[in-house]
């Protein structure tokens, strides 16, 4: 098994719904394009991701929207070094179709309530489903490494959660441990490194926005 050496996250750079969100209103999340800064985020990422590599190849794996293409090709990676592979389980959560701004902001304060795992947009999904479409992912990312001439590097260019989601997952955190982390910034990244050990370790920590709750798996 060629297991990689290094697994990037990156989370895709300013899009125009993070800077206005009546934009869900008039056009698909789907389809929401990179603002100016968000460009400038993701041309920054790409130059500490070239040092990362250096003249490796890279499996790269990108969701399927139009925000997280964009921040790919502004990473300006050496294209006969990357296999690119859209992958729609690594979509963002799905709220619904178009959405009201007023409704939206008012789920998200039931959401912010009720808990960002459990709580299920109207006619969307809850964390917990991204959490398993991101686990079926893994299982087919760990079938890929089955490959002896697997790339030593993965990128994955997504979404803020289902960064948090995809880490949750593969270092088996519970869920009030997933609760008390913040979403990356836009153009942020996390690796996972492959140590000595044989074990995979984040190269940095998620901010947390509060200590996790109590209650649940004790060790």
């Amino acid at each position: 098994m060629a297991r990689p050496r290094r697994i990037v996250l990156v989370r895709h750079g300013e899009s125009t719904g993070n800077v206005d969100d009546s934009v869900y209103e008039r056009e698909p999340d789907h389809a929401l394009a990179l603002t100016e800064q968000g460009r400038a985020q993701a041309e920054e990422t790409g130059k500490g991701l070239r040092e990362v590599f250096g003249g490796e190849r890279v499996s790269v794996y990108v969701s399927p929207y139009r925000r997280t293409h964009e921040t790919l090709r502004a990473f300006s990676l050496d294209p006969g070094l990357i296999r690119v592979r859209e992958e729609p389980r690594l979509r963002e959560q799905d709220w619904g179709n178009w959405q009201d701004r007023d409704d939206v902001r008012l789920q998200k304060a039931y959401r912010d309530a009720y808990g960002h795992f459990f709580y299920r947009f109207a006619q969307g999904e809850s964390g917990a489903d991204v959490y398993d479409r991101v686990g079926g992912f893994l299982e087919s990312l760990f079938r890929s490494f089955e490959d002896p001439d697997h790339p030593p590097n993965v990128l994955l260019v997504t979404h803020g959660l289902a960064m948090r989601l995809f880490c949750m997952r593969w270092f088996h955190w519970t869920v009030a441990e997933f609760e008390s982390l913040s979403n990356p910034g836009n153009g942020e990244m996390r690796m996972l490194v492959l140590g000595e050990d044989g074990k995979y370790a984040l190269d940095r920590p998620f901010e947390r926005w509060r200590d996790p709750e109590p209650y649940g798996i004790t060790g």
